[in-house]
């Protein structure tokens, strides 16, 4: 028999029931700059299991029809009102890792591939079919015992589960943990995020196209919780070859001391920060 005719005799009596089912989800740490503080995208769950909870977007993979990027973008889309085709091409979105406990989720054997996804200016959270409410929560304010409230929903949406809207929520004392093991993913996430910034120019992607190094020196203190020295990180900058060019042109206002009007950059074409920009308790360890 030839081995074609092999395969296709093998695959037409192959049993998948043979066995145990076992399901896979993404999960989103969205990240975005609000107001200059780092926030992160939750979603208050609809239904059972952990109904009213706080967790992270995502959803079961559609099985034949999406990989798990595409999956993990159509999650990020329905929250933020994005085009998963076309808005969402100024997000990075790259995966972060996978978590497949046994017990993460009490219906069956779930595996999530988690992905990280960070963006300037990503639009006021919109919950999508599954959810009760989405927010755009910061991050600081994610301390034990501290759970975000969602805005009251648009007048228009009274009544519909997917109707809240997260554009500015508050928070309460007493409120329940992030569902299934979301606290451990996004604490990945963060870790993620400010490490991949010492090493990489992906501290841009939360600005526009062109910026100022005081602009890109926020991004730095946002993510990592962290004062920088204004003059020492602008030479660490302009020192690493191919992360940030001059575009000539100047920022439309001058500074508050009524100085010159900073200069603008864009991205350079480094893949890769040599030497890397690290966090001030990183660079007294690295000493």
């Amino acid at each position: 028999m030839a081995p074609q005719q092999e395969e296709d005799r093998f695959l037409a009596a192959y049993d998948p029931r043979a066995f145990d089912p076992i399901a896979v989800t993404v999960d989103v740490v969205a990240l975005t700059l609000r107001e200059g503080a780092l926030h992160v995208l939750l979603v208050r769950r609809g239904a059972p299991p952990f109904e009213g909870a706080w967790a992270l977007p995502g959803g079961f993979v559609r099985a034949g029809r999406e990989s798990l990027g595409e999956a993990a973008a159509r999650e990020l889309a329905e929250e933020t009102g994005l085009d998963a085709a076309d808005g969402l091409g100024r997000v990075h979105l790259e995966q972060l890792g996978s978590y497949g406990r046994p017990e993460r989720d009490p219906r069956m054997h779930v595996v999530s591939v988690a992905h990280l996804a960070f963006a300037p200016d990503l639009p006021d959270a919109r919950a999508g079919s599954d959810a009760a409410a989405a927010a755009w929560i910061s991050v600081v304010e994610l301390e034990p015992g501290w759970q975000p409230d969602a805005a009251d929903p648009r007048p228009n949406e009274q009544g519909r589960r997917s109707g809240a809207h997260g554009g500015g929520p508050g928070r309460r004392p007493e409120g329940p943990e992030l569902a299934f093991d979301h606290a451990g993913i996004l604490a990945d996430g963060l870790d993620r995020a400010r490490s991949k910034i010492e090493y990489t120019p992906l501290a841009t992607a939360f600005l526009g196209e062109e910026f100022t190094i005081s602009e890109l020196r926020a991004v730095y203190e946002a993510v990592w919780g962290a004062t920088l020295h204004a003059g020492n990180f602008h030479r660490k900058v302009l020192s690493v070859p191919g992360f940030v060019e001059s575009t000539g042109g100047t920022a439309t206002h001058g500074s508050v001391r009524g100085g010159p009007r900073a200069r603008l950059y864009r991205v350079g074409d480094a893949r890769l920060l040599h030497p890397a920009l690290l966090r001030p308790d990183r660079e007294e360890t690295v000493r």
